[in-house]
């Protein structure tokens, strides 16, 4: 039976020096490949395709970076605090920030950052989104198009800034829009140019979690609906509205899980970078 490497080399539409388990293991098959690139034996376009799914970095025996991931998904990795000890964070930090411009931790509770800053000067942090991060001071908004981001109530704002952060992290142009509930529809209906400018919003609601159907059926663009465990008891720490948003009458809503403004954002950027690729394709 063969080895899951020899499967690995014999699957590879490349000629065996060009293998993606060799390019991984051995510096000479990644010269060959440059050179095949050089002389046009291979396209550019293929030898990328074998190179973006095979790059990570140990570091000791408790994490593997995967640098190659904004190759393949167009968002880097992000850390995960809780679980992981300050040192941890530390090091994966200093790894990271050596082939990213952007590194960015989420879930770091001010105490850990303070532990983490003494050790990396220049992190900056981010409290209401619980967040910590190497920025460039040059940075901007990268990606065409607006997210709209709209939260019910002031307690529902760490989500909604998780959420924030993590777009313009992520290079995207981002409009705030706090405290608009469907008790006070109001306040909504008076702000109705925030969700006519953008081209993806997230809203994100405790409670009962009504706002998202309410947005819905007044904007012309993907929805996606963030539930967070605030409410009373009822609520089920956030169980009621996330199954109020999965049973909107609205359509064009999509629902991430409880609390999770990070993963609403990455959906958000995705559209926007799929939407933004077909017109070129089209171009």
């Amino acid at each position: 039976m063969p080895t899951p490497q020899e499967v690995l080399i014999q699957n590879s539409p490349l000629p065996t020096p060009y293998s993606p388990f060799l390019i991984v293991t051995q510096p000479e098959a990644l010269q060959n490949l440059l050179n095949a690139v050089a002389l046009g034996e291979i396209s550019p376009d293929t030898a990328l395709e074998k190179l973006k799914h095979f790059d990570f970095e140990p570091i000791a025996d408790f994490a593997k970076i995967d640098h190659h991931r904004s190759l393949r998904t167009g968002f880097p990795e992000v850390i995960w605090g809780p679980g992981k000890t300050p040192d941890q964070i530390v090091q994966i930090i200093n790894t990271m920030r050596q082939r990213n411009p952007v590194v960015m931790a989420t879930r770091i509770e001010p105490y850990v950052y303070e532990q983490l800053q003494a050790s990396i000067p220049d992190l900056q942090y981010f409290s209401m989104a619980r967040i910590c991060a190497i920025v460039p001071s040059d940075h901007t908004a990268q990606h065409p198009g607006v997210i709209g981001l709209l939260s019910a109530g002031t307690a529902d704002l760490a989500v909604a800034e998780e959420a924030a952060v993590t777009a313009e992290l992520s290079g995207f142009q981002v409009k705030r829009l706090w405290d608009v509930g469907v008790a006070g529809i109001h306040r909504l209906l008076n702000n109705r140019q925030v969700i006519d400018d953008a081209d993806v919003l997230i809203v994100v609601a405790g409670m009962e979690g009504a706002l998202p159907s309410v947005v819905a059926g007044l904007a012309h663009c993907p929805v996606i609906a963030v539930p967070t465990s605030i409410g009373y008891g009822a609520s089920f720490n956030g169980l009621a509205p996330l199954l109020t948003m999965l049973n909107s009458c609205a359509a064009g809503i999509g629902v991430v899980n409880i609390d999770n403004g990070f993963g609403a954002a990455v959906l958000a950027g995705q559209i926007l970078r799929t939407a933004s690729r077909l017109l070129k394709t089209n171009h």
